[in-house]
């Protein structure tokens, strides 16, 4: 028998099945459990009346009570208004209606004392209120002192009565029934500690909260409740991974050695250093290993991965390495096979274009042990791929896999899982990383390698664009050699490719002593890839792109990057254009061109970029702006299904929420003492398949 929160929201008093289907299909509430966690977006604030003679158009939303002086229709056909001159005794204004007049006007009595609710603006210079909400003066709605819910609802709800005031009348109905089911989910120890207050009085107070105190206790509660689950999730998964999966140890740090001694070109920098021993103590404790490496682009994450192969590869165990592009995947293979033949160590490369003969040579020497590393895209996961041993899985980008993908790779070594060393370069704030991967470690590489410089970032207009045409020339004059980047989205590919087009004949009219490439995802993977060697071979000095260079090849004698409307990009995105110059020892410069007019928003990402070119900072700024949505592809995860949280807002709570969840684990970590029981009991009430911990169920 379902359980009250699984109630069908049709079985609710005035629903019904038609109007149920709607809701389900508008917004995705299906049970009285998404019925009372549909919280409002906002409040409005009912608990005063304001007088006429008081209004201006700064104010927001707000309340007025008095009577229909005149009443007049204006215009023709579309041009047609509704125009009410309304008083209340300090003063007039008038309320508009551009739509549904002749509904409102059967409605409206002159003489009758009214409550209006709505935005003041001006028109001319008198005030006015455009489509207000109206209902009939009552000693109830005069005496109401609360702050009022609005509620996310849509176009299609609203044409059939269901707005925000139907939803609150529906919430209302269901959070009074639910008062005898809703149990308390924390333990007793976190609601004193912490002040929150019970989730009963949380429920009701976030949806009809009596004054500002109270919804901000209920706020914090939910808030803090929907984290702490979610972190004691994530270091539940953590805690049992660490008990139940073995994992080989690889102690034998022979060929290391030797390769240090003998083959390493350049001298580590202390962070990699860091993280290097980090690892090699995951690889040598007997549990299995789940790291997550992030630094920034060029702080030298695939050195520290061959490294860690080479653990792996001394004990007779063997390492792969999965890319998101055939392009980066060729880079690596290229940049590792160098060092593997020195130390005669057996790689190889598989991608989705890889011949059948050549795979069927790969898939043997795994199984044999010939072959030790392996690097590739996608076709990696292939059921087809089989190891002799599997000791490290190494995952490049990997916020362009999905978690399925991972597991597929933790299933290659049946015996023992492999270690898992997933890389990105796309720095991921603290609050975020907490959310989407609290249940790895996390190494941080926060430092650049010897000699480089930081590149010099410069906004420029396009009154600019001859100036910015001659420091262009200067640079490959001097040798060096230059990205052009267009952006490229996908729903107007057609207008986008024809930018990139003119872009690349204007270039080409400017520079006509230069060679120029132009790669763009439109192109074959072959013709692509023949561009993209030409400019690594300097036999071109300028390289016209879209976003596909985004991660591509290493050209340390580029140090030039222009890109073009530059406000069409994401900070993340900018940021990751900038990381393919300054591979070298040179100077190396970013040029963001823009036109004049520019949203907050743009200018501020600008601004940013101008300012500073520390990823970790860019990336808190980027969740600022962008909010967790999808900023590193995460919706695939399901981990940010959050209900009230909001990362980008709340990450002090999320904080305490962590140190809480952690401090109860560590204490209890199969939440068997009698304190715990509340935190036991919530988690079994809800389905295998939930998420987000902090629902109800």
């Amino acid at each position: 028998m379902p359980s009250f929160f699984e109630t069908r929201i049709e079985f609710l008093k005035g629903v019904g099945p038609q109007k149920a289907a709607l809701i389900n299909t508008e917004l995705g509430l299906f049970t009285y459990a998404d019925l009372i966690q549909h919280y409002p977006f906002r409040y409005e604030d009912r608990t005063k009346f304001h007088q006429i003679s008081a209004l201006n158009a700064d104010m927001p939303y707000v309340q007025i009570k008095g009577r229909i002086r005149k009443i007049k229709t204006i215009g023709q056909m579309r041009k047609k208004r509704l125009v009410v001159t309304f008083e209340d005794g300090t003063g007039e204004i008038e309320l508009i209606w551009f739509k549904g007049i002749e509904w409102i006007s059967k409605k409206l009595r002159p003489g009758v004392d009214y409550v209006i609710f709505g935005k003041p603006t001006v028109y001319g210079r008198k005030i006015n209120i455009a489509h207000p909400e109206l209902e009939v003066l009552t000693t109830q709605n005069e005496k109401n002192s609360l702050l009022q819910p609005v509620y996310h609802t849509t176009e299609k709800l609203k044409s059939r009565y269901l707005d925000s005031k139907a939803i609150s009348k529906m919430v209302r109905q269901v959070i009074t029934m639910a008062e005898n089911y809703i149990m308390e989910t924390l333990p007793e120890s976190l609601l004193s500690q912490f002040g929150l207050i019970e989730k009963k009085f949380a429920l009701w107070h976030i949806h009809f909260p009596s004054n500002n105190e109270l919804l901000k206790k209920a706020q914090f509660r939910l808030k803090f409740e929907e984290l702490f689950y979610i972190q004691l999730r994530l270091l539940k998964l953590k805690l049992t991974r660490k008990e139940e999966f073995q994992g080989q140890v690889f102690n034998d740090s022979t060929l290391l050695t030797d390769f240090y001694k003998n083959h390493l070109p350049f001298e580590l920098t202390q962070a990699q250093k860091r993280v290097i021993k980090e690892i090699y103590q995951d690889m040598k404790s007997g549990k299995q290993m789940n790291r997550l490496l992030q630094g920034d682009v060029g702080s030298g994450k695939t050195i520290v991965a061959f490294i860690c192969m080479l653990l792996v590869v001394g004990k007779g165990g063997q390492a792969s390495m999965m890319a998101p592009t055939e392009i980066l995947a060729d880079q690596h293979y290229e940049g590792l096979k160098e060092y593997a033949d020195k130390l005669n160590i057996g790689i190889a490369r598989l991608k989705g274009s890889t011949k059948v003969k050549e795979r069927r040579l790969i898939h043997e020497g795994l199984l044999n042990g010939s072959i030790q590393i392996l690097v590739g895209t996608h076709a990696l996961i292939e059921d087809i791929v089989q190891f002799q041993n599997l000791g490290l899985a190494i995952i490049d980008e990997q916020h362009r896999f999905g978690v399925a993908q991972r597991a597929k790779l933790w299933g290659k070594n049946r015996e023992v899982h492999p270690h898992v060393l997933v890389m990105t370069a796309t720095p991921i704030p603290r609050t975020l990383a907490m959310t989407l991967y609290g249940d790895l470690d996390v190494s941080t590489i926060d430092e650049l390698p010897k000699g480089r410089k930081p590149i010099e970032t410069h906004h420029q207009y396009e009154s600019k664009r001859l100036q910015v045409f001659g420091f262009m020339k200067e640079q490959i004059a001097a040798g060096r050699q230059i990205y052009i980047v267009y952006p490229l989205i996908e729903e107007s590919s057609k207008m986008d490719l024809k930018d990139l087009m003119d872009g690349y004949e204007s270039i080409s009219r400017a520079f006509p002593d230069n060679h120029v490439s132009i790669v763009h995802g439109k192109m074959k993977a072959q013709d692509k890839d023949f561009e993209m060697q030409r400019f690594v071979r300097h036999e071109t000095q300028i390289m016209v792109a879209t976003t596909v260079i985004e991660v591509g090849v290493n050209v340390p004698n580029a140090s030039v990057m222009v890109i073009e409307n530059a406000e069409r990009f994401g900070l993340a995105q900018l940021h990751q254009l900038r990381g393919r110059v300054g591979r070298g020892a040179e100077q190396s410069y970013c040029i963001l061109m823009t036109d004049y007019k520019l949203s907050k928003e743009a200018r501020t990402r600008l601004d940013t970029m101008v300012r500073t070119n520390n990823g970790f900072e860019i990336a808190d700024m980027d969740l600022r702006l962008r909010g967790p949505g999808d900023l590193t592809g995460t919706q695939q995860s399901g981990v940010l299904d959050l209900l009230i949280a909001d990362i980008s807002k709340d990450q002090q709570i999320l904080q305490t929420a962590r140190n809480a969840a952690q401090d109860i684990l560590e204490a209890d970590s199969n939440l068997e003492k009698a304190e715990n029981q509340n935190i036991l009991r919530h988690i079994n009430s809800l389905k295998k398949s939930v998420v987000n911990w902090g629902r109800i169920s």
